[in-house]
């Protein structure tokens, strides 16, 4: 009796193993070949003249693939570059358009100041003149010292 239980109606599989050598790539080669010859029906200048047009073709849809490739790499490189630059002219109208609204607000600040500005000083004007003037009266002797009382009330 085997080592291994199988029953007879089952396929049988045989895996060998070898270590891998040129002899049997040679081999395999040589069958190929073999194979080749035996089922190819034309002559071998016929066959070789067919081989050259199959590569030619191939060769020509190769290079219009290529060109294709490279025409959708081009066209998405120049949509990216094309994106990429109205991005770039948007974010400048932006910023021109907060350096105007920025400056508006500078300008309209600066007037606001310089209104504040004139008004104090108008204030302060005011009120020198009113001191020089009750300073002037206090001169003349006519202040609250001198023993008469201004009426407010009227009376």
């Amino acid at each position: 009796m085997s080592q291994y239980d199988y029953d007879d109606d089952d396929p049988l599989i045989v895996i060998e193993k070898h270590e891998p050598g040129i002899g049997s790539f040679l081999l395999g080669l040589a069958i190929g070949a073999g194979v080749a010859l035996l089922v190819a029906p034309r002559s071998g200048a016929a066959t070789r003249r067919r081989i050259t047009r199959r590569a030619r073709r191939v060769q020509r849809a190769a290079e219009q693939m290529a060109n294709d490739v490279t025409d959708g790499v081009a066209g998405t490189f120049q949509d990216a570059r094309r994106r990429v630059e109205e991005q770039i002219d948007s974010a400048r109208q932006a910023i021109d358009l907060k350096r105007q609204q920025m400056r508006r607000a500078m300008d309209a600040g600066r007037m606001a100041a310089q209104d504040a500005r004139d008004e104090l000083e108008q204030r302060i004007a005011e009120r020198k003149m009113a001191y020089q003037a009750d300073a002037t009266v206090a001169g003349n002797g006519h202040g609250a010292d001198d023993g008469f009382e201004d009426d407010v009330d009227g009376g």
